[in-house]
């Protein structure tokens, strides 16, 4: 867990590329569960909260669903969002987006950027 921000998020090398994890941290001084992407060097990030419900992504702490197509789908209602920017393309949410959480790697951790 994260609480204060003053740790980072996990480090670089514990997510394989292409894969997706959860990280704890306090966004708008709330505790919230992230979604985190990686993509090479790059990391991208967004609440771990369906847009369609208000339900959490995964379908247990920290592990989400990948379509054939690289998309995370959503395990309550099976929206697919694009791992870009996080935006629906298949499900009763498409056409809205994650909540992005800009984050930046820095010495081969992730951080809140």
């Amino acid at each position: 867990m994260n609480p204060l921000n003053h740790e980072p998020l996990l480090s670089l090398d514990s997510l394989a590329d292409g894969a997706l994890g959860e990280a704890q941290a306090v966004i708008d001084g709330e505790p919230e569960s992230l979604v985190l992407h990686r993509a090479g060097d790059t990391v991208r990030a967004w609440l771990n909260v369906c847009p369609h419900a208000g339900r959490r992504l995964d379908w247990a702490p920290g592990q989400f669903l990948k379509s054939r197509e690289g998309q995370l789908v959503c395990a309550a209602h099976g929206a697919s969002f694009e791992l870009e920017g996080g935006s629906c393309v298949a499900g009763p949410c498409r056409g809205d987006t994650l909540r992005a959480v800009a984050v930046e790697v820095r010495d081969g951790q992730v951080w809140l950027a």
